[in-house]
């Protein structure tokens, strides 16, 4: 029933800038030549435009380093095509060294000329090629590359990025500021809107992460023949979230319920959140599910989930009698709880028994005046803990700024829990560093209820032995996948019986792989 499997360092791998730098040189030093990679790199690019767009003006923006000789390299292909080519340089083409130097005289002796960047080229609505700088600046744009970007914007034309959008870090997929505006005051930065980027051998953060995901248009990661093996060394600890990086647990032939987890979700006297978060965790596959809630409230909860045990828990030691039961073994608590100090009491409790505990919603807002306090809980802990904030949530109990990615693995160490910072990008971030982006959520999920949901599968895939880490990163893909088969319209209410639908085709793959 339990999840083992190794993440494969395989296609589902990102690498920051540091590790795709480390990349070039490992194929370098297994005899493949850097000038080799570059025109690879380049031919990737034209052979992507060329797909898309019919022959027209083109116009490519080349920067001072290998961004730029890409660039040149493109600039090169395309004219040899048949197209109408102009090559801007930022900066003078004697300053240029190594390869990107080399591919520069190339173009000139197949006939291509050299301009300065500038605004008049862009008179003709070329399509854009932004060769300026990809992933590897660390400032944002000025001068004559911001104007060109601007331009680009202004204009809507039609841009094909190397790399990552000039303007964009690849580690963060943030737009860089530019240089102060005053004293302590960055000025915003600037990229350009791309219908295409072409990257290389694997993905980066910058191409999942918002902003940097919504400027990059569609992404093609191009093999320029660097051997897979290169990844070995670098042994990444980021992945793009997909089903080949788990395993969803399966019950044998000869299970029964109680083999299968029971889950227990903690409900308030608004019983719409707890219900909609039991019913994704049986869905998930918890084999049993007790809704402990104000005796109030227990009739509705009882009318509304006929298959689960429903227990009065008005005072705050009832959840001792509700654990005496050691296979109820994976607890939720938060939606539609309540915010206060009684809540904060019941988490602290939760936290200090030995069962996995899923905390979301006000579980979690109601630390928000003392995030210290659930810190230092969540450190105590052995037993797998995961937490579920968005944006405002995660704010409240860690605030301070910079990437996603890395302020949800900085939560995650801090807690030694893991952290599903939800979004369009959510990143699940295991304690240990590991950490995945989800892409697959469409924006409809972005509706009442939704995040219960979640709560609710991670719990149930807990339920039956799934590790925290996996089980957050396995409920993100299956929650995003069950709102791309409903489509535009769907309710929370649908996802419960979609979820199902996922985990059944995720498990017929397997199968077939098997066979």
């Amino acid at each position: 029933m339990t999840s083992t499997r190794p993440i494969a360092t395989d296609s589902a791998a990102l690498l920051s800038v540091a590790q795709m730098q480390a990349a070039d040189r490992a194929a370098v030093a297994a005899g493949i030549s850097s000038l080799a990679l570059m025109e690879a790199a380049g031919r990737a690019i034209a052979r992507e435009i060329q797909k898309r767009w019919p022959r027209q003006h083109a116009l490519i923006l080349c920067g001072p380093g290998n961004n730029g000789g890409d660039g040149f390299v493109v600039a090169r292909l395309l004219h040899q095509a048949g197209w109408p080519v102009r090559a801007a340089l930022l900066g003078e083409v004697s300053a240029l060294n190594g390869d990107a130097a080399v591919n520069a005289r190339r173009w000139i002796e197949a006939g291509g000329a050299v301009a300065s960047l500038d605004n008049a080229l862009f008179d003709r609505r070329p399509l854009v090629v932004d060769a300026l700088f990809g992933a590897g600046l660390t400032r944002g744009l000025g001068g004559a590359a911001a104007q060109a970007v601007a331009r680009i914007n202004a204009d809507k034309l039609t841009c094909i990025a190397v790399d990552v959008p000039s303007g964009v870090h690849g580690d963060t997929g943030l737009i860089m500021p530019t240089a102060a505006a005053g004293p302590g005051v960055a000025a915003a930065g600037s990229a350009p809107q791309c219908a295409l980027t072409v990257t290389f051998f694997r993905p980066k953060p910058a191409h999942l992460l918002y902003p940097g995901r919504g400027l990059c248009g569609q992404v093609v990661v191009a093999d320029i023949g660097i051997p897979d093996s290169v990844l070995d060394g670098i042994q990444p600890q980021t992945w793009r979230n997909d089903p080949s990086l788990w395993t969803l647990p399966r019950p044998l032939a000869e299970s029964h319920k109680h083999k299968r987890g029971h889950a227990v979700v903690f409900g308030g006297p608004d019983t719409g959140a707890a219900r909609l978060a039991a019913e994704a965790a049986r869905r998930a596959g918890a084999g049993l599910l007790t809704l402990a809630v104000p005796a109030a409230a227990a009739a509705v909860y009882a009318v509304a989930q006929p298959g689960a045990f429903v227990v009065a828990c008005d005072a705050p030691n009832a959840i001792e009698g509700i654990l005496a039961d050691k296979r109820r073994n994976a607890v939720l608590i938060g939606p539609g709880f309540g915010v206060g100090a009684a809540t904060c009491h019941t988490v602290l409790k939760l936290l200090g028994t030995d069962r996995a505990v899923v905390l979301d919603a006000d579980a979690l807002t109601s630390f928000a005046g003392d995030p210290s306090l659930l810190r230092e809980a969540l450190r105590a802990r052995t037993a797998p803990t995961v937490l579920t904030p968005h944006e405002a949530e995660f704010n409240r109990l860690f605030p301070g700024a910079g990437s996603k990615l890395a302020r949800t693995r900085l939560a995650a160490s801090a807690t030694g829990a893991t952290v599903l910072f939800k979004g369009a990008d959510t990143v699940v971030a295991a304690p240990d560093g590991r950490a995945v982006i989800n892409t697959n959520a469409p924006p409809w999920l972005a509706t009442a209820g939704s995040g219960d949901v979640l709560a609710g599968v991670i719990l149930g895939l807990v339920a039956q032995g799934m590790a925290g880490w996996w089980a957050a990163c396995a409920a993100a893909w299956l929650h995003g996948d069950a709102g791309q088969r409903l489509g535009q319209g769907l309710i929370a209410e649908d996802l419960p019986g979609a979820i199902a639908n996922s985990i059944k085709s995720v498990l017929s793959e397997e199968v077939t792989e098997k066979i």
